[in-house]
């Protein structure tokens, strides 16, 4: 299949392109720098210089594809904005491609808000961090255009060993003498392994029917002080203590996004698990943040 990737670089989209071309599907992705660029070669994309703030630059230059995968993100005030004319754009330059694209679109686990005790599945009502409210609509749209078969992908936390969500865990355990943990390290968080979430989006991309929706958990919930301690134990630092930091003070920091890592969920992953075939495979955050060189 030919695929076009936005955000082709990033903690969910790297990874997609490397097991979309894996897969044997002809991948091109959009590159904002030549660092970038050089990045998505190495993978074995084609890349496509632009950013999605400024799509009139770039899509008069793309090629027939099949499909779409949306999974870039400017965390900035303005990203709703950019978003709202970033699609209006783009959907008007995929109808007039030969074949109606599938559109692959990136939501997000704080879309459902704080779920308690509660694991929420696709059919729960959203309840959205207020900085994310814009993504809404978005999602609505894209299930509705008529230009493409919209599929939508709800990631939980995004990890890697030491990076995506759990970067800032690592970074505090090596450099600092506290591990911070916002408002509280009982909150728990969904969690997905990067190289998971990637085998979902290919699933999805090859099989999922249009105007589906999915969350991408494959862990529903693991207390975050439990992350925090695992990072103290790997960097010989098992007496290092836990910071508490308020939500008011990570959005000072980081921008009122950031307010998402004070929210207590749980999510499921049962539906794309049954539908799609999909079977994470890192069940054990802990043990991959034991087993960093």
């Amino acid at each position: 299949m030919r695929v076009f990737v936005l955000g082709g670089t990033g903690s969910i989209g790297a990874p997609t392109v490397r097991e979309l071309v894996r897969r044997g599907h002809h991948v091109w992705a959009l590159a904002r720098s030549g660092i970038s660029a050089a990045k998505l070669g190495e993978s074995g994309a084609t890349p496509i210089a632009g950013n999605i703030a400024s799509p009139e630059r770039w899509l008069g230059g793309l090629p027939q594809v099949e499909a779409v995968v949306h999974a870039a993100c400017d965390f900035n005030t303005d990203m709703g904005t950019i978003e709202a004319r970033l699609l209006d754009m783009l959907l008007q330059s995929l109808a007039a491609q030969p074949k109606k694209p599938r559109f692959i679109y990136t939501g997000g686990c704080w879309l459902f808000g704080a779920t308690g005790d509660e694991v929420a599945t696709e059919q729960a009502p959203f309840r959205p961090l207020p900085a994310f409210a814009w993504m809404v609509q978005h999602l609505k749209k894209i299930l509705e255009a008529t230009e493409v078969d919209g599929i939508i992908i709800h990631p939980a936390m995004v990890y890697a060993a030491d990076g995506g969500v759990f970067y800032r865990f690592a970074r505090d355990a090596i450099e600092s003498r506290a591990i911070r943990v916002v408002e509280d390290e009982g909150i728990r968080w969904p969690l997905v392994h990067s190289e998971d979430l990637a085998h979902l989006y290919a699933l999805a991309l090859e099989r999922a029917p249009a105007r589906s929706s999915y969350i991408g958990a494959a862990i529903d919930g693991l207390a975050v002080g439990r992350i925090a301690r695992a990072f103290a134990r790997r960097f010989g630092a098992q007496h290092q203590a836990l910071q508490i930091v308020s939500a008011n003070a990570i959005a000072a920091e980081l921008g009122e996004w950031a307010r998402g890592y004070a929210l207590d969920q749980r999510l499921s992953g049962a539906k794309a698990q049954a539908d799609l075939g999909w079977s994470p495979k890192h069940l054990d955050p802990e043990q991959d943040i034991a087993g960093l060189p």
